[in-house]
């Protein structure tokens, strides 16, 4: 399948990069949300079986600048950083450094504390632990202090019995996975994967951004929030109690979302550099899809990340229902978010995670497909942005008439 480059404006935007032949919707798509969803910049990015078939950037690197976005821009992309952390423990589990089913406290024996003595592994990376909160919020110094953050974690109670429930560990998950991984590999966790993941397939990818691609990244910012007429399932507008349940200082959702105070500017040098993987990760739209791609199979002649049995792990349901951060139905695997109404990705096999406000980055195993988006504008939505559900119906209407 050839792939050709591709140049086209709406309004000042110029579009740049590569689509394949038969992916020209995917392009056009693409366009449309600079057109009619308000995209100020952003890159898209398309494997199929391990190929590139879509790369595509346009737009201002910065939300509220004018300078273009180039093939290297980068950007924060929040808790699609996720899905990549959770990419380290089932390769601790594939290579036999880690059991699932063994609690945390046997690799981190001061998590034992304030009842989580029974929590699991398992239960850690599925949102089940029940500590989505802390008591006292940190500070962005205490925050990105590894000693000092995975300390509060490890004293803080659980909110409801670990293991009977599960709700979205928002930032949490940075810690909770930071000091699990810390203590069975005696690296941090930005580290692991930069020698283990990044470095050998050669991304621009990076929990903890190093000073020397700073000049790299652009800046995030809200943009306003406009859909198409007619936009139908994509004009996603929070139930009553969920809007107010982000209001109330009390709730387990405002709580979940608030765990560092004062709210930290995500384009302060000091967040991006933080080794954060559940939020502060900064990636390109082509790392994301070749990171996905390469839990599928080989790209480029590097060697596939996961063995069979733990892509089957990537993708089997491990918690499912009502999330009692989210308010909504959620599904989730060992850190990856599961496809369902919640977080609609391709299809019942795919696995991945999104970023609140924009970013994207999946697999899908049963169509080879790995996605990769990335933006700088900032919407309100935590798991299902317009624009990147646009762009998710395209590549499945691509994949069913290829």
């Amino acid at each position: 399948m050839g792939a050709g480059r591709t140049k086209g404006r709406v309004g000042r935007v110029d579009v740049q990069g590569t689509v394949a032949a038969g992916w020209e919707p995917v392009r056009d798509a693409f366009l449309r949300n600079f057109e009619q969803r308000g995209e100020h910049g952003a890159a898209f990015a398309v494997h199929r079986d391990g190929v590139r078939v879509v790369d595509l950037w346009a737009g201002s690197r910065d939300v509220d600048g004018t300078a273009p976005w180039t093939e290297s821009t980068a950007q924060v992309v929040r808790s699609a950083t996720k899905g990549v952390a959770a990419a380290v423990p089932l390769l601790l589990h594939q290579r036999g450094l880690l059991d699932l089913d063994a609690p945390v406290a046997t690799y981190w024996p001061e998590f034992k504390a304030a009842g989580k003595d029974r929590v699991t592994v398992r239960q850690l990376l599925a949102h089940q632990a029940g500590v989505p909160v802390l008591d006292r919020p940190l500070t962005l110094a205490e925050a990105v202090d590894l000693p000092t953050a995975t300390g509060a974690i490890a004293a803080q109670a659980p909110v409801w019995e670990p293991g009977t429930a599960h709700g979205y560990h928002a930032h949490t998950f940075s810690w909770l996975l930071s000091g699990l991984v810390h203590r069975v590999t005696g690296r941090t966790i930005g580290r692991w994967v930069a020698e283990e993941i990044t470095g050998p397939l050669g991304l621009d990818l990076w929990i903890g951004l190093p000073d020397a691609e700073a000049h790299r990244v652009g800046r995030l910012g809200p943009v306003e929030e406009i859909d198409p007429p007619g936009g139908g399932a994509l004009r996603l507008r929070p139930k009553r109690s969920v809007s107010e349940a982000y209001k109330d200082p009390e709730s387990l959702t405002r709580r979940a979302f608030g765990v560092i105070e004062p709210k930290p500017d995500e384009n302060d040098p000091v967040y991006r550099a933080a080794e954060l993987p559940g939020s502060a990760g900064v990636a390109t739209a082509r790392a994301l899809a070749r990171f996905y791609a390469a839990t599928l199979g080989p790209v480029d002649g590097a060697e596939r990340l996961f063995a069979p049995a733990t892509l089957t792990l990537a993708r089997t349901e491990e918690s499912a229902g009502p999330d009692k951060v989210l308010l909504v139905g959620t599904r989730f695997g060992l850190g990856h978010m599961l496809h369902g109404p919640a977080s609609p990705l391709l299809g019942p096999s795919s696995f991945g995670h999104p970023g609140r406000g924009g970013s994207l980055g999946f697999a899908d195993p049963e169509s080879g497909i790995a996605f990769g988006y990335v933006t700088n504008g900032m919407r309100k939505t935590v798991t299902a942005d317009p624009r990147a559900q646009a762009l998710v119906r395209a590549v499945r209407s691509a994949v069913d008439q290829a």
